[in-house]
């Protein structure tokens, strides 16, 4: 995620500005309506982040997993986040003109399956400013029709302000952005805010450990151990395929001229596909796609897809850490592009059979 929002309309938060967005942190509302996990979704998901494990594609290797339904990738819960923070990014956090996404963290408390009814609610967690600039916390929740939490997210963005971005990319963005997205057209009354916060209720997380792992066992592990190393190839196309899946619709995954003014040296990938294709290279190590209880990754630098060449990402890992006691393991990815480190740091915990 890298994203340009609309002009603002109010001052952005500063260490001394009590009535700014510090003091919006805990706002919270739930999105109308339910997103239905579909069959053909998970499929058309799963060929976006180039994730091949039979468990997202026949109903037949899902099951033998012991799942109800097609698996969806883990990265997969960033189509209804998207969708809900909207309007958290429309009028509770204004003041910025681009946001930067440098850390992101998946908890699945249990796997999500085709024919999942998901419910999305949005929290402004956290804001802490770091030489001078605001990194922003949101946390999205899912929970399934009988109440329970599935997956919980944590996305964190840098606010970079007018100033720091070329005054072109207004322009820029207003003759590229696709139809009904119009970022820009915000008037005074959308920022008449009026704080909610998240009600006193006790939402009971679900809970998978009764399915027996579908991973390799955790007999066979040994601490240090590596993966096999995997390289994938991005086009431009492999780009605008994402964003249309995903719903991510920012240009400067797909347009030079976006991407430049932004300050970006070229059109780049999005953060949330790296992620998505770092947890489809560690499922098809692990074995079961829904073992990975937390997938926490920090962004060090972009992955850049240029026109006349695309881009590669080379994915290595090795297990950092095993407790016996609860057969479970932590593995580090690292993601290279351009021979730059993309992740900083990503780790996932898995649940060995």
């Amino acid at each position: 995620m890298f994203g340009v929002t609309h002009t603002p309309t109010t001052t952005a938060t500063t260490a001394d500005d009590p009535a700014g967005i510090e003091s919006r942190v805990g706002h919270y509302y739930v999105l109308d309506g339910s997103y239905q996990v579909g069959r053909e979704k998970v499929r058309e998901y799963a060929r976006a982040v180039q994730d091949y494990h039979g468990a997202h594609w026949e109903p037949e290797a899902a099951a033998a997993l012991g799942y109800s339904g097609l698996v969806t990738p883990l990265t997969f819960t960033s189509i209804p986040a998207m969708a809900a923070n909207r309007e958290l990014f429309e009028k509770v956090i204004v003041g910025y003109d681009t946001y930067v996404q440098t850390e992101q963290v998946f908890e699945q408390h249990r796997p999500i399956v085709a024919g999942d009814e998901l419910t999305t609610d949005v929290e402004l967690s956290s804001v802490r400013r770091i030489a001078g600039k605001d990194l922003i916390t949101v946390t999205n929740t899912m929970t399934d029709a009988a109440g329970e939490r599935v997956h919980t997210m944590h996305t964190t963005v840098v606010g970079v302000t007018a100033d720091e971005v070329d005054p072109e990319l207004s322009s820029a963005v207003r003759k590229v952005m696709m139809h009904d997205v119009n970022i820009f057209s915000h008037d005074e009354a959308a920022h008449r805010y009026v704080k909610s916060v998240r009600p006193e209720r006790d939402v009971p997380a679900a809970d998978d450990t009764g399915r027996t792992s579908g991973a390799r066992s955790f007999d066979d592990l040994s601490v240090g151990d590596e993966l096999p190393p995997h390289t994938i190839r991005l086009s431009r196309g492999d780009l605008v395929n994402y964003g249309g899946v995903a719903g991510d619709a920012n240009p400067i995954h797909w347009d030079e001229t976006s991407a430049k003014l932004a300050g970006l040296p070229d059109v780049i990938a999005h953060g949330m596909l790296t992620m998505g294709l770092g947890a489809a290279y560690v499922s098809s190590w692990s074995g079961d796609p829904g073992a990975v209880t937390r997938y926490a990754v920090r962004l060090s630098q972009p992955a850049v897809v240029s026109r006349a060449e695309g881009g590669e990402i080379e994915y290595s890992g090795r297990i950092k850490s095993l407790d016996p006691a609860t057969r479970t393991g932590v593995v580090i990815v690292v993601a290279k592009s351009g021979g730059r480190k993309i992740f900083g740091l990503a780790t996932l915990n898995i649940r060995f059979k």
